[in-house]
């Protein structure tokens, strides 16, 4: 591959890009016919496979800096999951089962991530999880991880809307406002996406900390003339800022209510393997994909785990608010107005009201983002209609993202049947479609390591090795397992029972089921296959490597004396700043 992946920010130049796009566009339509056998075998080969006539220039662009992808990383897709549906699971099962939820499925998504993180450093793809599956598994693996996401990005967009609307407007109009807007950012170039998910981001970050702080401090009684949950409970004197967690308040409902609050958690982390996808478009993947994954378990601990405690401390489980704020979409009674509120800042439901839009712009954003370029992926890989694998002179799939366009606004035609009843079915079925494509990625990570040392290759070739193999992967598939059977569990023995939650329970395995058949069943009678998976020895570890064998420890020796030549110049030109250098020191230990 060509030195332009691994020089700094400032030496990148657009011709060094179009070169390394123009290299893996190669190597990916090759792939794909690899895949596809003739292109002349049949009528889906013709339509769905064959060559793809891409001009050199017209490819995606590796224009996102590192500063983009960490901002991505830790509160891109920040939505209404935290700011309106985190108070329902504490109302369901107590702010102690929620927080132990947040807990668990945080563990399990920073495992996936770690595990992901590996091989996206390594191969920076568009297509990510379901390239890897494709390449590392089988082709129908990744056919089916490629779909399920698509659809999964699709109806996650139309739920964040429709949890976002306000009475007097229709959901559809909500559509309108947000999506259109949002479909023009993404037609103008990557670099927009980047900029535009940074500063969404930042906001989002900022109000999520400012949050904390003012909850704690409103909790332990801090706020003049306006006295906390603790303050005034009798728990105070001897425990102060846990009243909503004493008189067995913390754990409610047992088992079953617990095991519901987990869809709630999967609502609030989607999006966590973006990072992963955006390293397709990433200037120099093998440095910043490490920096945003170790940054996301900042974004788990600050950004969800401490944003639920807080609400558990100053919010009691009883409290209506909780679940208005979710289904009736008030946000008025979201977790953070009605603790700014309490603690005295009368405004706060005009702020959150403004961050919370700027959420859902980002959020949907960030849907139609990861939507368009996994449909990009699958076109290039002969398991979409080709068409969707162009691109313009921006490096913009604008097939894909009309094609998102579309199916967005189709997905709203179903609130006929009321926004509450649609955006229950998108909750559970986002939910699940989640947990299978991260339970996957668990499995592909050890037919990856596997592969891996099957050829006698080295970990040192790897910009990014993951710790404890191989218990985070095994974790991460069986965690899955007894997850998605726990909501099984709690769908079945919910009182009153409703089949309407079994179904929208179990309907998202329905479809991984479907998709996997299905192409399995295509590719041994009309492909002519008998090989289902592709064999360790025939895994290709060279399409799409940001180096080659051997060269990982020269690049970054480069690296260490390009920057130690920078730090000696700025200290020569008396630019320095011992702050700045205490700062970059510290941020070494911490990612």
């Amino acid at each position: 591959m060509e030195r332009s992946l691994v020089t700094d920010d400032h030496k990148l130049t657009d011709q060094d890009i179009e070169k390394d796009s123009s290299h893996s566009a190669n190597h990916v339509i090759e792939n794909a016919l690899r895949i596809s056998g003739d292109k002349n075998s049949n009528v889906w080969t013709r339509i769905f496979g064959g060559t793809i006539d891409i001009h050199p220039q017209n490819d995606i662009k590796r224009a996102m800096q590192s500063r983009h992808l960490m901002m991505i990383a830790i509160g891109g897709t920040i939505g209404t999951g935290i700011f309106l549906s985190a108070g329902s699971a504490i109302a369901l099962a107590g702010p102690g089962s929620a927080l132990l939820s947040y807990f668990v499925v945080g563990v399990f998504v920073y495992s996936v991530v770690i595990t992901l993180g590996e091989m996206a450093a390594m191969y920076p793809v568009s297509g990510a999880f379901s390239v890897f599956g494709t390449r590392f598994v089988s082709p129908a693996l990744g056919f089916t991880l490629g779909w399920n996401y698509w659809f999964q990005c699709e109806l996650t967009a139309a739920a964040i809307i429709l949890q976002y609307w306000a009475p007097q407007v229709q959901p559809w109009e909500w559509a309108l406002i947000i999506i259109i807007p949002v479909f023009a950012f993404q037609l103008i170039h990557v670099r927009v996406y980047g900029e535009s998910e940074y500063w969404f981001a930042l906001i989002k970050v900022l109000m999520v900390i400012l949050f904390i702080f003012v909850g704690l401090i409103f909790d332990w009684g801090g706020v003049k003339g306006h006295p906390g949950p603790a303050s005034t409970s009798l728990y105070y004197s001897n425990n102060i800022g846990l009243s909503n967690f004493h008189n067995s308040q913390a754990f409610i409902g047992g088992f079953q209510n617990f095991a519901q609050t987990f869809v709630y958690a999967f609502y609030s982390f989607g999006g966590i393997e973006l990072v992963a996808i955006a390293a397709g478009e990433s200037a120099q993947p093998y440095k910043a994909v490490p920096r945003a994954i170790k940054a996301t378990f900042f974004r788990i601990v600050l950004f969800y785990l401490l944003t639920i405690l807080a609400i558990g401390l100053c919010i009691n489980w009883q409290d209506p608010t909780l679940l208005r704020a979710a289904y009736d979409s008030d946000v008025t009674a979201s977790p953070l107005t009605v603790v700014f509120q309490r603690a005295g800042f009368g405004a706060a439901a005009h702020v959150i009201n403004a961050v919370l839009l700027t959420a859902v712009l980002s959020a949907t954003n960030s849907c139609f983002y990861a939507s368009s370029r996994m449909l990009l992926s699958l076109a290039r890989s002969g398991q979409a209609p080709r068409i969707f694998g162009w691109v313009n002179r921006r490096g913009v799939p604008i097939p894909a993202l009309l094609a998102s366009l579309g199916v967005s606004f189709i997905t709203f035609l179903t609130t006929i049947w009321g926004e509450g009843i649609v955006f229950t079915w998108l909750l559970n079925l986002t939910g699940i479609s989640a947990l299978l494509v991260w339970g996957s990625i668990g499995a592909i990570s050890l037919r990856f390591r596997a592969a891996y040392r099957a050829q006698g290759r080295l970990l040192s070739d790897l910009p990014y090795t993951q710790p404890l193999f191989p218990i985070l992967p095994i974790g991460v598939v069986v965690l899955a397992t007894l997850m998605f059977i726990a909501e099984g569990y709690s769908a079945v023995k919910e009182d009153p029972f409703d089949a309407r939650n079994v179904v929208a329970t179990y309907i998202g395995i329905c479809l991984y089921i479907v998709l996997y058949v299905g192409y399995t069943v295509y590719e041994r009678f009309g492909l002519k296959k008998t090989q289902h998976f592709v064999p360790l020895l025939e895994v290709d570890f060279d399409t799409d490597a940001v180096w080659k064998p051997g060269e990982g420890n020269t690049i970054r020796s480069q690296d260490q004396l390009e920057r130690k030549a920078r730090r000696i110049q700025q200290l020569e030109d008396g630019k320095s700043n011992p702050w700045r250098i205490w700062l970059t020191r510290a941020a070494k230990h911490i990612y």
